[in-house]
């Protein structure tokens, strides 16, 4: 049998990687490519499309760049949930108050559209039951809302086409005008039970202008995840990635939702359960929490349910964390001790590690039989950016409770551990906030991005949660999610479903510390005290 491979390209926020995977889910060769982020003025987090088109082809010209381009079955992409704007003829449209055409990407994070995101809120339209009660200021109608209303000569009034970042990608690749469902029903408000734009919720925001000509802005062609877009890679983005043209583009995904789908087909020798009982956590700048079901499951400030936005015939239920390894590290390099400790270290060394391995020694030095329990006086309510589950409130913000006049080492690594708890906590929160709305009971949790490979984060995750936690053996499953997407479209494997089994390979399960759970237990109510403390804080202030 011949040798296939397949190109999975991952944009994140900050980087644009690729990687060159086999057909049963191996990382052969890798490339990553930094992309500029503007950050003009507070809460607005901007980029270029042609700068990450550019960093893409520079990733994908290196992976490939010792196989036969016959070899290479398929190319597919997935990327944060960032919006792009392109004016006459595709080229870049400015999306930013400083009209610098360059500038046409609006990053996720970017929160400028609060007042667009209360608006639409407020219409409480029977469609917002899909996005757990009300749309996030991070989603695409509110910043489109906000372009119209903040830049309507600009841009608005010259908008040709409006991507989401993976489907611009897509539609880079190969000239093909399509988007993916995952996009759409996540991000833009699509109607995926009835496969249509909503015209009475996009009249009631004031969007209903995206809707004319077939929806030509916005799309008007759908499509799952994992199927062929169009002919395969055009003769111009063929000779941009030094690949064949014709070669198999599939239908994208959002970032985090190709690692998902990378993991749900990951296993342990010890144990595996059903789809249905896997929750994946993709945990880097931010933290998404993705589960899927057979039936709906409507969850006030969860995501979803989204019908086949990653397997088709599962709904999908999104939860997160706006601020994750970005929060981590606010922490860490803004601490008086930041310096002295990076000084210390060697040079393959990451401060995680050497903070790990320091409260692993403050713990024995003071008689205590986990370090989880340095933590007793301290406490902390995470939301620095806002909260985008359960509370769904990006006002909310963070809080730290027992602080002293200690500024040592000892004091930075007892404050990082008290943050890593408390993104735990967080997601415990996420996972009541379901079950309390019916949703089967989780039996697994499933790590990848950059903090899975922080030990303590994915263990603290298993103690507070009281689930085992299995962390993938290949560490680079959005790479490999996406890789999926390519293998089903090129018809190598049948399905997603059958392409993450065969591809989401074994990984390490580490197993919930039974002797520390009532201690969790108590700091977790004193973890959801601090949000009323917050709200009663708001309210003697108004």
């Amino acid at each position: 049998m011949p040798k296939i491979y397949f190109v999975g390209v991952d944009v994140g926020t900050s980087s644009a990687r690729a990687a060159l995977i086999t057909s049963d889910g191996k990382v052969i060769k890798q490339a990553v490519r930094n992309i500029r982020i503007w950050n003009p003025e507070h809460e607005h987090f901007e980029q270029s499309s042609d700068d990450i088109w550019n960093a893409v082809c520079y990733c994908v010209k290196n992976v490939t760049s010792d196989v036969a381009r016959e070899e290479i079955v398929s190319i597919s992409f997935d990327a944060t949930c960032s919006l792009v704007i392109l004016g006459e003829n595709g080229e870049s449209l400015s999306a930013s108050k400083t009209l610098n055409p360059e500038q046409n990407v609006i990053l996720w994070m970017d929160h400028r559209a609060h007042k667009e995101t209360d608006h639409i809120n407020a219409t409480k339209h029977d469609l917002l039951k899909y996005v757990g009660g009300q749309v996030s200021v991070e989603m695409e109608l509110p910043k489109l809302l906000w372009l119209k209303n903040n830049a309507y000569i600009s841009t608005w009034s010259k908008i040709w086409r409006a991507f989401d970042l993976p489907d611009f990608l897509t539609w880079r690749s190969t000239g093909c005008d399509t988007r993916s469902l995952c996009s759409v029903v996540c991000k833009w408000n699509y109607d995926a039970e009835n496969m249509q734009w909503n015209r009475d919720f996009f009249q009631q925001i004031g969007l209903e202008d995206l809707l004319k000509n077939n929806s030509e802005i916005i799309g008007s062609i759908v499509k799952e995840p994992g199927t062929p877009v169009g002919n395969g890679l055009s003769e111009e983005a063929a000779k941009d990635l030094n690949l064949l043209p014709g070669t198999v583009v599939g239908t994208s995904l959002i970032d985090a939702h190709a690692g998902a789908l990378g993991m749900f087909g990951c296993r342990s020798n010890e144990y595996n359960c059903e789809l249905q009982g896997k929750l994946a956590l993709i945990c880097g700048t931010s933290t998404c929490h993705m589960s899927l079901t057979r039936e709906p499951c409507l969850a006030k400030g969860i995501w979803g349910p989204y019908l086949s936005a990653i397997i088709p015939g599962y709904y999908l239920n999104e939860g997160g964390q706006s601020a994750a390894g970005l929060l981590l590290d606010h922490v860490i390099k803004t601490h008086p001790q930041y310096m002295h400790i990076k000084m210390k270290l060697s040079e393959n060394e990451h401060i995680y590690t050497y903070l790990n391995r320091r409260l692993k020694q403050i713990a024995k030095e003071r008689g205590l039989d986990d370090a989880c329990y340095l933590t007793k006086d301290l406490h902390v309510w995470p939301d620095f950016h806002g909260n985008r589950s359960p509370i769904a409130d990006p006002n909310l913000s963070g809080m730290i409770s027992g602080l002293n006049m200690n500024v040592d080492e000892d004091a930075l690594a007892i404050l990082y551990l008290a943050f890593v708890q408390a993104l735990a906590y967080g997601t415990r929160h996420i996972i009541d906030n379901l079950l309390k709305h019916k949703r089967v009971p989780f039996h697994t949790l499933l790590f990848c991005g950059g903090l899975a490979k922080n030990t303590l984060y994915v263990q603290n995750h298993a103690d507070i949660c009281q689930l085992p936690a299995l962390i993938p053996d290949e560490q680079e499953m959005v790479l490999v999610g996406s890789a999926m997407l390519g293998a089903c479209a090129a018809k190598v494997y049948d399905s997603l479903e059958d392409a993450s089994g065969a591809m989401g390979g074994n990984g390490k399960m580490l197993i919930p510390q039974f002797a520390t759970k009532d201690y969790h237990e108590r700091k977790y109510q004193v973890f959801l005290e601090m949000l009323n403390d917050q709200r009663k804080y708001k309210d003697l202030m108004m």
